[in-house]
């Protein structure tokens, strides 16, 4: 009886000091945090949060692991950057080389489509199948059979995983790791698939470092291996094993789940607005025509794709909260203090969805990225790859996917759906740290 009384006293005080170390910070720093609900000790806003809304709720109103080059922050993040900028450049991202081994996956998946005979299909895993092969052979130096079963096992665990992260578990997860990852729950399922991944880079790793020549690197991980061999004796090097796995499976996991889920968005959109899909048949054919295979460079010629491909985007809003980011240092933001530490999310759909910039937002429109002469016109609030020194350094490719994976199905397919375009629901299946798509099935129609 003794004991529990004492417990329960220590409680009682542990909690009175959270609160009041909490209601000192906040004083401290009284009028100048940006404006906001004020937080509690420990689980801070979350009382106030709308889990099945978060980024609605967050724009009324999880810490990153910090490993890799997508989520840490400070110097690590700066060198890893531009490791990899410049590695892909070295494998040809942003030159021919990578838009004819995009031209030769786009081949690869015409065929398949063809090999449906016109049946109704889900789209997913044909999307994901050849968007991955494009970043799989610049990472691991090779592409994937379509029906190699660890490929498949693989692209379900970053769907899955991609998804989870739309979830109200999926966020609380995000924002409560260092809990959550010891309580049961669909998260273990999340953390398996993640841990899964991990595992496959890590072992990509380990038969690469046995035939590395370095001499002759054959992919991004021989370029780090590389790397890490000429910094060995270095004590602050970030060139180390836990990044490199990380690094390469951040570029393998967004350079699959982002650019095929769009896709997957777009052919949605294109079903329920089929006065669009005919638009771009007959800009398609007027261009390029039926016997050659598109070109990242009749782009220039074809305005109205480029105003389709820039609207699925926008409508489809792929990762509306963008990435978290760790202020490195005290900041003065506008007549705001931010304080060291203190994690920002950059909520990229607060401007692609701004009715000062885009009217009627909610409305799939390809015409407000054209002008009066029907010419492409640009907009300085198009954010989806986001903006200043941390934008997705991959938006290149991305770019030259889109155009070339879009232009070269047209080219050879009309897309059906089951339903009446009336019918078709394009509103989400979850929005949250990120955004997916309904389920749906769609015939491609051969032209």
């Amino acid at each position: 009886m003794l004991a529990s009384g004492l417990l329960l006293v220590a409680l009682l005080a542990c909690l009175s000091v959270m609160v009041l170390m909490s209601v000192w910070r906040q004083r401290k720093l009284g009028g100048k945090l940006p404006p906001g609900p004020t937080p509690l000790p420990f689980i801070g806003n979350y009382l106030q949060l709308d889990t099945e809304q978060m980024y609605n709720c967050l724009m009324k109103v999880p810490p990153s692991r910090e490993m890799g080059v997508v989520f840490s922050n400070g110097e690590r993040a700066k060198q890893l950057r531009r490791f990899s900028i410049t590695t892909l450049r070295d494998f040809g991202v942003g030159k021919r080389g990578i838009e004819e081994r995009i031209q030769e996956e786009a081949g690869f998946l015409i065929q398949a489509f063809r090999d449906t005979c016109g049946a109704f299909i889900d789209p997913t895993f044909y999307l994901s199948r050849t968007v991955s092969n494009v970043i799989s052979s610049i990472v691991f130096g090779d592409r994937f059979d379509y029906e190699d079963k660890e490929f498949l096992s693989l692209l379900r665990m970053m769907l899955g995983s991609f998804q989870f992260t739309a979830t109200s578990t999926g966020q609380l997860y995000e924002m409560f790791y260092s809990v959550m990852k010891h309580l049961p729950g669909p998260q273990q399922q999340a953390f398996k698939e993640l841990q899964g991944l991990e595992d496959f880079v890590a072992r990509k790793v380990e038969q690469n470092q046995r035939t590395l020549d370095p001499n002759s690197p054959r992919h991004f991980i021989d370029s780090f291996l590389i790397r890490m061999k000429e910094e060995k004796n270095n004590p602050n090097t970030e060139f180390f094993m836990k990044n490199l796995v990380m690094t390469t499976l951040n570029l393998f996991f967004a350079g699959t789940e982002t650019v095929s889920t769009t896709l997957r968005y777009g052919f949605l959109m294109l079903m329920k607005h089929p006065e669009v899909e005919a638009k771009l048949h007959e800009e398609i054919d007027q261009v390029i025509g039926r016997n050659r295979q598109p070109k990242f460079e009749d782009r220039a010629q074809m305005p109205y794709t480029e105003a389709v491909i820039h609207e699925i985007q926008r409508f489809g809003d792929m990762i509306p909260m963008g990435l978290s980011r760790r202020v490195i240092k005290d900041t003065k933001f506008r007549d705001f203090f931010l304080p060291k530490g203190t994690e920002v999310f950059p909520m990229l759909g607060s401007v692609l969805r701004d009715n000062k910039f885009f009217s009627n937002p909610e409305d799939f429109n390809p015409q407000r990225f054209l002008d009066d002469k029907g010419q492409f016109k640009k907009s300085d609030a198009f954010v989806p790859f986001s903006i200043g020194k941390r934008y997705c350094f991959g938006e290149g490719l991305a770019r030259m996917e889109l155009f070339l994976f879009l232009t070269t199905i047209l080219q050879n397919f009309c897309l059906k759906s089951p339903q009446a375009p009336q019918d078709i629901d394009v509103s989400p299946k979850h929005v949250g740290f990120a955004t997916i798509p309904r389920t749906y099935t769609m015939s491609f129609l051969a032209r």
